[in-house]
């Protein structure tokens, strides 16, 4: 890719990175990919990538954290979701953990709450097709990345507080 049908230097590069890092958390992965979609080579990227990290424009801890809380306040993922999505970016298993253990636990179980009961309102949970329904349920929070018995405390819950 180029500017302009010119080739995209290192310096520019450099630049334009920086500036992206800047207005927003990156990962290293994420910042790789598209200095080799700019057309840069091998050793370039690894000199940009080098000095993004001595700089402080990347840190991959900081990514995590910032993207683990974002995706479990705004998105509504659980944290299975949240580590498959950070270790397909690169971050390390310990960044990984460390982002997660920094996800709110009050705020955490308020998001379980709010899609089990957004997800409930069109099911049918005691009828007869009840059974089929909290199974969907079931299943709908797992595919948030919601733990498996978190999922089935939060049908319960939802369940006995229905019935109050």
């Amino acid at each position: 890719m180029t500017f302009n049908n010119r080739p995209t230097t290192p310096e520019a590069a450099l630049a334009r990175m920086a500036d992206l890092c800047a207005r927003s958390e990156q990962c290293e992965a994420d910042i790789r990919q598209k200095l080799y979609r700019l057309g840069l080579q091998s050793g370039d990227v690894q000199k940009i990538i080098e000095s993004l990290i001595a700089d402080r424009f990347i840190d991959n801890a900081r990514f995590a954290r910032s993207f683990a809380r974002d995706k479990s306040r705004f998105s509504l993922w659980g944290r299975n979701k949240i580590k498959l999505a950070l270790a397909a970016k690169r971050i390390s298993a310990p960044d990984i953990r460390h982002a997660l253990d920094a996800i709110d636990e009050e705020d955490y179980m308020e998001t379980l709450a709010r899609v089990t009961a957004a997800k409930a309102r069109g099911l049918d949970l005691k009828g007869p097709d009840g059974r089929e329904n909290r199974i969907k349920l079931f299943r709908h929070i797992l595919s948030r990345g919601f733990e498996s018995e978190l999922a089935t405390k939060a049908i319960r819950d939802l369940l006995s507080n229905s019935e109050k």
